[in-house]
């Protein structure tokens, strides 16, 4: 795997870190000011929601950390392309069932680390 592969998932780990942060542990506060759109009664409401939202970006992350380490680039390329592939999911059904932007922020970012590991980048 080629140094912008392995860079594109080091950025996508760090979006899915900081979602899963967010969604976890600053619903109540940073949260608020991110997803302005939603409404503000139904923060505390959703609290435990968001944590288990943040809880499988957490995993989806972890996934493509283990990905990094892995000795055997095969196998690193095909975990990396199936962690990669869920956020890229993930990021689809979210631009189209919550927010646009979800597909910039996720979807796009999964798709450039797809091809650089396709591409040998």
């Amino acid at each position: 795997m080629g140094i912008a592969a392995k860079a594109l998932i080091g950025v996508v780990i760090l979006i899915h870190l900081y979602i899963m942060w967010l969604e976890m542990f600053g619903w109540m506060t940073r949260a608020r000011k991110v997803f302005r759109k939603f409404p503000p009664e139904l923060f505390e409401k959703t609290k435990p929601m968001a944590a288990n939202q943040g809880l499988y970006n957490g995993f989806l992350a972890a996934g493509l950390i283990w990905s990094l380490f892995i000795p055997d680039i095969g196998w690193s390329i095909n975990v990396a392309t199936f962690f990669l592939g869920c956020v890229l999911v993930a990021g689809l059904f979210g631009a189209y069932s919550v927010q646009k932007t979800i597909l910039y922020v996720q979807a796009l970012p999964a798709t450039l680390a797809l091809l650089a590991i396709y591409f040998n980048l």
